[in-house]
């Protein structure tokens, strides 16, 4: 476990109400939707996609508030439909996971979450995972930062 601060950045966010289980179609969805924009208003990535949960349930039933976000350089001007928004930096707790996904929340998540209940550190209720190295939603390797926002 590290503790850190995320960087500052600018992004394109779109936010749902979902299940843990509805995330992987909801991800594709607006991942292209966000992708367009990009392409759209000519935006330079600057950064891997970073998908942000508030208050992530240890359960696939239980609703939660979700973001998919993708960095860009800030635009001198933005009249898109996507939401371009401002992350502050947060304090977070973060381990990267390297592996197939079937296995992030195991090998990943439960981890994580067992080294800061047994630290001095409180959850904020915000997590995020950033996508350092994505190869598809099969495939057997991907890293992954997975953080947990602190609240001290």
């Amino acid at each position: 476990m590290q503790i850190k601060e995320t960087p500052d950045m600018w992004v394109l966010r779109l936010a749902r109400r979902l299940c843990l289980r509805d995330v992987k179609h909801a991800s594709a969805e607006c991942g292209g939707l966000i992708t367009r924009q990009i392409e759209r208003f000519e935006l330079a990535v600057a950064g891997p996609w970073v998908l942000v949960a508030h208050h992530l349930p240890r359960d696939g039933k239980t609703p939660f508030d979700w973001e998919i976000c993708r960095p860009v350089e800030k635009p001198p001007a933005y009249d898109g439909d996507i939401a371009l928004v401002h992350l502050e930096p947060i304090i977070v707790a973060a381990t990267v996971y390297h592996g197939p996904m079937r296995s992030l929340f195991t090998q990943g998540y439960a981890p994580l979450v067992a080294a800061i209940e047994r630290s001095r550190h409180d959850f904020s209720g915000e997590s995020r995972e950033v996508y350092h190295d994505w190869h598809g939603p099969g495939a057997p390797y991907h890293k992954i930062e997975i953080q947990f926002g602190l609240s001290r």
